[in-house]
Order: structure tokens, then C-alpha cells, then sequence
């Protein structure tokens, strides 16, 4: 599906959080039906996923930590659906740079970036190097709570 401006503006109004498709439509000078049917068709695509997110500047006693990982291979996308699987990992990318994989995670109190790497990261086979970047602060990081 090819994203028009229409469809652009739409994902816009989405990204602020919950907002009615009336409120859409009115701003964007459109039809409420027209909104309700690209959003529809949007989502039949795999193009819009709508998540409840949790803003991580407001979660106390947890942290946002990005991990790069080495790997030996170069089957980085089998090796990043591993990762993908692991307790407190939000998202997985390939990356170019540095690292294979980037990975952002979120942690709490009762498990922490110690645990995952003793507990997760050991379980993968041929990861040469970890590096982890604990986020002190950030701006419009919204992820999905899944501890």
C-alpha cells in the first residue's frame, strides 16, 4: 500500500495518542468515514499497529536501556527474532554501524539489566559483544509496558 498525504496526516493524529476519528476528520477537512476506512485499511496492511504506549519519563523505578550486540554471523534476522523474545526487549532493529542489532529495553526494580544479561543474552549462540546505554532522559520514547 502506497502512503498518500492523506494517510501521512492521519498517522500524524495517531501518533499523539488517542484521538477520536471525528477529531481527525475535522481537522484534516475530511469525511469521518473516510478516516475510519484508511485507518481500517492501514491496519489490514501492516502498516498501523494502534498499542496503548507507556511514556517512560513518567514509569518510576524503571529504566530505558539501548543494547548494541556483535554477532559472529550474519543471520541478523533470525538472530534478531531471538532477541525479540527475550524478557524485557521493547524492540529489535538490524542496524548498520557499530553494532549488528539495537535493542531497546525496559526494566523495573525486581529485574534489571544484570538479569537480562546473565539470564537472556547468555541463552543466544554467537553474540561476540554487548554494549548497553542506559537512557537517564529522553524525549517522546513511548514504549509498549511488557514486563
Amino acid at each position: 500500500m502506497k502512503l498518500d498525504q492523506i494517510n501521512i496526516e492521519i498517522l500524524r493524529h495517531l501518533r499523539d495518542g488517542r484521538k477520536s476519528f471525528r477529531d481527525i476528520a475535522s481537522a484534516l477537512s475530511i469525511a469521518e468515514n473516510t478516516v475510519r476506512s484508511r485507518v481500517g485499511k492501514m491496519s489490514e496492511e501492516g502498516i498501523l499497529d494502534v498499542a496503548g504506549l507507556v511514556d517512560t519519563e513518567h514509569l518510576t523505578d524503571h529504566s530505558a536501556v539501548f543494547f548494541g550486540v556483535n554477532l559472529a554471523n550474519t543471520d541478523l534476522v533470525k538472530k534478531g527474532e531471538e532477541f525479540s523474545r527475550l524478557r524485557g526487549v521493547v524492540s529489535v532493529s538490524i542496524v548498520t554501524g557499530r553494532y549488528d542489532l539495537l535493542l531497546l529495553t525496559l526494566f523495573d526494580q525486581d529485574y534489571g539489566l544484570v538479569d537480562f544479561v546473565t539470564r537472556e543474552v547468555t541463552r543466544i549462540t554467537d553474540v561476540v559483544s554487548t554494549e548497553a546505554f542506559v537512557a537517564y532522559r529522553s524525549w517522546n520514547l513511548k514504549v509498549p509496558y511488557i514486563l
